[in-house]
């Protein structure tokens, strides 16, 4: 059975993983059969989940775009939680870059209203931090929003605390987006702990580790085209072996200790890590949907939390973060 959490400070209520579409539009993952795209969100909503992850920038319009036909063709708008972002532009060639202006936030979202066929937007997050543009100026703008009632709550992705600091004497913040998984645990140092004692809800991007905690890629994996993993340094060697032995060990953990796979345990134990944490979840067809059941309805046993860290430490000798997927400051 689904689980669903409230989004502090709003009435906002969302499943616990949420659909997320980077995967589908053609920017860091390779294209995608919109049609199929379609198909995929329509059985995540009948599944009962209820949150949408997107963004602009995920294939330049087309993954918001792909949303709101969706959204359309269900029927049930106001059931379904939107939750895009704001803050990077594009050049004509594709290069991503920072702006989070007022200006630009004023621009994007009546872009992002449009494609999404949408009078307002749940939850509008500033998609990174831009060094170029004082926080204040970014939090008056989404203030603005907030009040005229484009938007009904405010989040950030990629902040820092000292940001979410600065952000929050301008307007309020009721949602963050980290990166944040077995294997990429930085947050816990800062952001986490940060969030929960604000009552910030967060929403957990790469999940499954860009497929490595699947238990669906192994050494003779290929990626091609804009595929993310090409520069990933996790899907290079040494480190690609290392991790790979660690999820190879995981999976026979998870079946061993709940009958469970690896992808399961790996999003499982978001949810165990913090009451205001939702995991993300990309598909691009339906068949990425089949797992999902398996993660609601039983629990992680603070026993094997430890274990489940010892069998990384065993394994992942040279660990590294997400920091490669930040976009450039300037176009």
């Amino acid at each position: 059975m689904v689980e669903y959490v409230k989004v502090p400070g709003t009435d906002i209520q969302v499943s616990r993983v949420g659909v997320g579409t980077w995967a589908i539009g053609g920017w860091m993952w390779g294209g995608t059969h919109q049609e199929l795209a379609v198909k995929a969100l329509l059985k995540a909503f009948d599944m009962g989940l209820n949150l949408v992850d997107t963004a602009p920038v995920y294939g330049f319009g087309l993954s918001e775009s792909i949303v709101g036909k969706a959204l359309k063709e269900y029927g049930e708008k106001d059931r379904i939680v939107i939750a895009t972002k704001v803050g990077l532009e594009w050049t004509p060639e594709g290069k991503v870059c920072r702006n989070s202006s007022k200006e630009r936030i004023m621009k994007e979202v009546e872009d992002s209203l449009r494609r999404l066929e949408r009078d307002y937007i749940d939850i509008y997050q500033v998609h990174w931090p831009d060094p170029k543009v004082p926080i204040e100026e970014t939090a008056q703008a989404m203030h603005e929003l907030y009040r005229q009632g484009k938007i009904r709550a405010i989040g950030v992705s990629n902040y820092s605390p000292q940001q979410m600091d600065t952000f929050r004497s301008v307007a309020s913040l009721h949602v963050c987006q980290p990166p944040y998984n077995l294997f990429e645990r930085e947050i816990e140092k800062d952001v986490l702990p940060y969030c929960e004692e604000k009552q910030i809800l967060m929403l957990f991007y790469g999940a499954i580790c860009r497929g490595l905690l699947s238990g669906k890629i192994n050494k003779d994996s290929k990626f091609s085209g804009d595929d993310l993993r090409q520069i990933d340094p996790k899907f290079q060697e040494p480190r690609f072996s290392q991790y790979l032995r660690a999820v190879e060990e995981l999976n026979r953990f998870a079946q061993e200790r709940y009958g469970k796979r690896v992808i399961h345990l790996a999003v499982r134990w978001l949810l165990e890590k913090s009451p205001l944490g939702v995991a993300l979840w990309g598909v691009r067809k339906p068949e990425h949907l089949q797992d999902l059941p398996e993660v609601f309805g039983w629990k992680i046993s603070q026993e094997d939390m430890q274990e489940i860290d010892r069998i990384i430490e065993r394994h992942v000798k040279d660990p590294v973060g997400p920091e490669f997927m930040a976009p450039p400051i300037h176009c």
